[in-house]
């Protein structure tokens, strides 16, 4: 298969006596098997928009990045450019469906893609429709499929419910990066695009920055091996699926669930050597429960496709064990890492609510979004995103952080980007303010949400996890959500 794979689970086992929830930390490292050299057959669809808006400069850029795209593919690698505006046409090859890449065929793309010119609107589904269908007309199993797009606008051709549609018959057939240029996009558009295909969404405001950009993607596409992964969940009668999240290294809803006998399948994506965690949490009736039993909640498998298209464990089986403790309202501690998940997911929700606020206009919003997410990364030390809110950020008149006012709207839809990557590399210490005296940390009860009445997981939650509400808000209509 090319790939060794790993399962870890990190599960607190105790449950408080009225705990209605039991929650897990899933590893799953996967590194390149030993003796393994073979590269898995591939297939590559370049998505390029050439609506009416990207005239000039822009266009020529793009052309650029494509360029640079195909020239990195291997040789051998099934290939097909899709140019889309509110349509989408197949303009290599011109035959329709895939060609091998080859000196010849490399540079008749490359024409193919010279030879475009802007007209028309924005369609993201169409586009992606059509993708699935070239994809699907690859009769070879274990082929990994990916695919790249980029967009300077809306998805203005076509509804939100018809894109959702689209995504729910694209998951799982084939992973998806996403590029938003300029400033005329919508951040939440390519992120639902990238959460629902297993991608990656960023903000290219440098135009001349996209070519470096597809040149890497598609180095990083020839790096995946294994072309579909899944977490197999066989629970216990007692407890129900609440959510499936990936945490690390993008934090991602993976709603996505295929049944196969007794066992929830969802699916992973496509994999190279690497590591990526995922978070579980389960509805139990507390009463349910015997106290002080101790009970397998969750049987936990990993699958892979193979070489010839099956699908089979691939990993060794872990449990999720829980025990039900006796007394009501015990102070159970909660794991160290799920604790830092739930802050990570919060730095998340304060800075897509930064985003949102700054685009509405709500410059006192977005300014108190900022400085809690300043507080969140410093508390986090997570350089990635403490870096890109301080690119936005300087003190306002009071000594207190405040969102440029002459920030590039391209800068701010990359906070609603950015707010999904999870920390990779920890800031150092002496990079940090020191912390707030006065920062709430005092334990206390868990908040329950005045919108729609889910209690936290934290005493300290700044955000509800269900719909996004800011806790401490005086209203309850409004307020920004969650844009994932």
């Amino acid at each position: 298969m090319g790939l060794s794979f790993a399962l870890e689970v990190d599960a607190p086992s105790d449950l408080a006596y009225d705990e209605r929830r039991a929650d897990a930390l899933i590893t799953v490292t996967a590194d390149s098997a030993a003796g393994s050299s073979a590269q898995s057959p591939s297939a590559e669809i370049l998505i390029m928009d050439r609506s009416l808006s990207m005239t000039g400069h822009k266009l020529d850029e793009a052309k650029r990045a494509m360029w640079a795209a195909i020239d990195t593919l291997r040789d051998g690698t099934l290939l097909a450019v899709v140019a889309g505006n509110h349509e989408a046409d197949v303009i290599f090859p011109a035959s329709g469906g895939l060609a091998r890449v080859d000196a010849r065929t490399r540079e008749d793309a490359k024409l193919r893609v010279a030879g475009q010119l802007p007209e028309g609107g924005t369609a993201i589904g169409t586009w992606l429709a059509r993708a699935r269908g070239l994809f699907d007309s690859v009769e070879s199993p274990g082929t990994v499929r990916h695919a790249v797009l980029y967009t300077d606008g809306k998805d203005e051709h076509e509804t939100p419910e018809q894109l959702g549609e689209i995504l729910a018959s694209c998951t799982d057939r084939f992973v998806c990066d996403a590029r938003g240029l300029g400033d005329d996009w919508r951040y939440t558009e390519l992120l639902r695009v990238t959460e629902a295909l297993h991608g990656s969404a960023e903000a290219v405001v440098t135009l001349s920055d996209l070519a470096g950009d597809f040149t890497r993607l598609m180095r990083e596409a020839q790096r995946i091996v294994v072309p579909r992964v899944y977490l197999g969940l066989r629970l216990n009668s007692r407890f129900e699926l609440a959510f499936v999240r990936q945490t690390r290294p993008v934090e991602a809803e993976l709603t996505a669930r295929q049944q196969r006998g007794e066992e929830t399948h969802v699916p992973l994506g496509s994999w190279p050597p690497e590591s990526r965690q995922y978070q579980i949490s389960l509805r139990v009736d507390p009463h349910s429960l015997a106290v002080d039993e101790t009970l397998r909640a969750a049987r936990i498998t990993l699958h892979a496709e193979f070489p010839d298209g099956t699908r089979g464990p691939c990993a060794e089986s872990a449990a999720m064990v829980v025990r039900r403790r006796s007394t009501p309202g015990f102070g159970i501690a909660r794991s160290p890492d799920l604790t830092r998940v739930e802050n990570e997911r919060e730095l998340g929700m304060a800075m897509r609510a930064c985003a949102d606020a700054h685009l509405r206009g709500d410059l006192e919003r977005a300014d108190r979004e900022l400085r809690l997410a300043l507080g969140l990364a410093e508390s986090l030390r997570d350089s990635a995103r403490l870096g890109s809110l301080r690119a936005v950020a300087v003190d306002g008149p009071d000594g207190r952080p405040q969102v440029r006012r002459d920030v590039a709207r391209g800068r701010i839809l990359g906070i609603g980007v950015d707010s999904t990557k999870t920390a990779r590399r920890l800031a150092e210490p002496h990079d940090l303010p020191p912390q707030d005296a006065g920062s709430p940390r005092n334990a206390g009860s868990p908040r329950v949400c005045p919108r729609c009445r889910t209690t936290s997981t934290s005493p300290t939650a700044k955000y509800c996890e269900e719909c996004g509400h800011r806790f401490g808000d005086a209203g309850t209509a409004d307020e920004p959500m969650d844009a994932l």
